[in-house]
């Protein structure tokens, strides 16, 4: 009888390798990519465009024979472009459902912040409730599900800032940055062109990936690590460069990413350093700052105030 933690654990050791293969000297960023897919989040990634955004989520759904779905977000893309709906069949004198890319096991929304925010609401039930209800009716999504979702920075022209309700439902932010010197200049050598995730072949199925999502739940996770994490959590509220603090809900989420975390180091029990590795990318988009930010310097300055505290609140033992 197989043992589900230690499949978990091999199963996320090998996405790792696979995806870090192809986003060369990124392999924090992979293993963050990976901690919000086994504890069933999705990922926001904010950064320039030609660092490897899309090929990151390629790259993923390659690896897992995941169906996958790339919508390129713009500004008159409407709702029911998202999530489909109901169009009249003449054959049978009757509207029918019409699913929209939505319905597929891994999303890559790309430049979500170039749409509309009704556009961008369209998603909120899909990624919150794995559900879409059009006209009464409700869709279920297939598991597993997971959003990918890329931005440019805000101060990019033509783009749109994300609701604070679409900000929750993501569970981490990211950015990528540009890959180190050495691997770059290597890169330029060797690639010549050629797109590294059209190789790559599936080696782990849905199901697998599915159980290794109901493992991560089976991570423990002691007193001392909950202790901790709420004290981190209670120190956003009572911050005075925080307007609003992280909410229950976040709490949750990353109590949920930490133990992702700990199978992704290779552990079936989460440690403090998940939690102190978690904090930034998991609470900085969910907490508001004090005062009138400029959209770049309000997430640099989050991520600021977030290290801060973490540093602030005393590392149980």
């Amino acid at each position: 009888m197989t043992d589900p933690l230690k499949d978990a654990i091999t199963l996320a050791a090998e996405l790792v390798e696979r995806v870090g293969s192809v986003l060369e000297g990124k392999r924090d960023v992979v293993e963050l990519a990976v901690v919000g897919l086994l504890a069933e989040g999705h990922v926001l990634v904010e950064d320039v465009p030609g660092v490897g955004k899309t090929t990151l989520a390629r790259a993923l759904a390659a690896s897992l024979g995941l169906t996958f779905r790339r919508v390129q977000f713009t500004s008159d893309l409407l709702p029911v472009d998202v999530v489909g709906g109901n169009v009249f069949d003449r054959d049978r004198n009757d509207f029918v459902f019409r699913p929209g890319p939505v319905f597929t096991q891994l999303l890559l929304a790309d430049e979500i912040n170039r749409t509309t925010p009704k556009t961008q609401s369209a998603l909120l039930e899909a990624m919150g409730e794995r559900q879409v209800s059009i006209d009464g009716q409700t869709h279920t999504l297939e598991a597993p599900f997971f959003v990918i979702a890329t931005q440019n920075p805000l101060d990019f022209y033509g783009t749109y800032p994300l609701p604070e309700s679409q900000l929750d439902r993501f569970l981490l932010r990211l950015r990528i940055g540009h890959p180190p010197v050495d691997v770059e200049r290597r890169l330029l050598a060797e690639r010549q062109g050629a797109d590294p995730v059209n190789g790559m072949e599936a080696f782990v199925s849905a199901e697998a990936l599915l159980a290794a999502q109901r493992a991560t739940r089976q991570v423990h996770v002691d007193t001392s690590v909950h202790d901790y994490l709420h004290a981190i959590v209670l120190a956003t509220r009572r911050s005075g460069e925080l307007a609003v603090g992280a909410s229950t809900r976040a709490a949750l989420a990353v109590e949920g990413a930490v133990r992702a975390r700990a199978l992704v180091m290779g552990r079936d029990f989460a440690l403090p350093d998940d939690v102190k590795a978690l904090a930034v990318p998991a609470l900085a988009h969910r907490v508001h700052l004090a005062g009138a930010h400029e959209a770049q310097s309000a997430r640099d300055d989050a991520e600021r105030v977030l290290r801060a505290l973490v540093d602030a609140v005393p590392v149980p033992t």
